[in-house]
């Protein structure tokens, strides 16, 4: 048994036969001396790790306006920048894209203007109050996002700012063009690959192909159907809107 300066254990010696051998060491549980070399590698080691970010709070995520000077970690930063573009993101969806507002509070059509909605899809596409009556006909048929779909699109093609045009994309392709989302419209594969490619560059007109596609078939499926309605049909005898409990 051979000590070993610096140390509170004794540290085993086995240095083979005739001291030639291989050398082993075995150490006992306890911290090195101060002074000692094993102390002064063990400050070494110490004083030359990076900083961690969950440490330390001026480098915390929120903190890192140039990441240069701090040593956090690249999925760090990623994580960060993510979490900043749902943030917008969020914001974007409540403050652009409202909900339109319900049948009640929209002005009350004349008996000439409910009469014109028969006349023409066109022409009820046209009337806000006649959009709002056919919206809440296609929520009872569970196909609402048709109409949401056809607005945030015209809503996109109104927009002049570029960087407002790139988010309210992308926020109507997360909404009804992508496969996971609960409000996906219809489309086939040729308008989604036209989708696809054009959202590299979004434009106001992205969705343009989509958005006569869903017109078209709120036209040919769901208008006829809206004209035979028990809604419509008592807009038509009474020349009154439509109440609050058929809303």
């Amino acid at each position: 048994m051979q000590a070993v300066p610096g140390l509170q254990q004794p540290v085993h010696v086995d240095l083979g036969r005739g001291g030639t051998g291989a050398h082993s060491l075995r150490v006992g549980e306890g911290e090195p001396q101060p002074g000692s070399p094993f102390s002064s590698a063990r400050s070494f080691e110490k004083s030359s790790r990076l900083p961690d970010c969950t440490e330390d709070p001026e480098l915390a995520p929120q903190n890192l306006a140039t990441p240069s000077t701090h040593p956090c970690p690249p999925h760090m930063r990623l994580r960060n920048r993510n979490q900043e573009r749902q943030r917008a993101w969020q914001a974007s969806r409540e403050s652009k894209l409202q909900p339109l507002p319900s049948c009640e509070v929209c002005t009350p059509p004349s008996p000439e203007e409910v009469q014109s909605w028969a006349q023409s899809f066109d022409k009820l596409m046209h009337s806000p109050t006649g959009r709002s009556v056919f919206r809440a006909f296609l929520r009872t048929e569970y196909s609402e996002e048709n109409m949401l779909f056809w607005l945030a699109c015209e809503e996109l093609k109104a927009e002049a700012n570029q960087h407002v045009v790139d988010e309210k994309a992308r926020l109507i392709y997360e909404d009804y063009v992508s496969i996971l989302s609960p409000k996906e419209v219809s489309l086939d594969s040729r308008v989604r690959e036209g989708i696809n490619r054009k959202m590299q560059e979004p434009s106001p007109h992205t969705f343009d192909d989509a958005q006569l596609q869903i017109y078209t078939l709120m036209h040919r499926d769901s208008y006829p159907r809206f004209l035979t309605s028990p809604a419509y049909r008592s807009l038509l005898l009474q020349g009154a809107p439509q109440s609050s409990s058929e809303a």
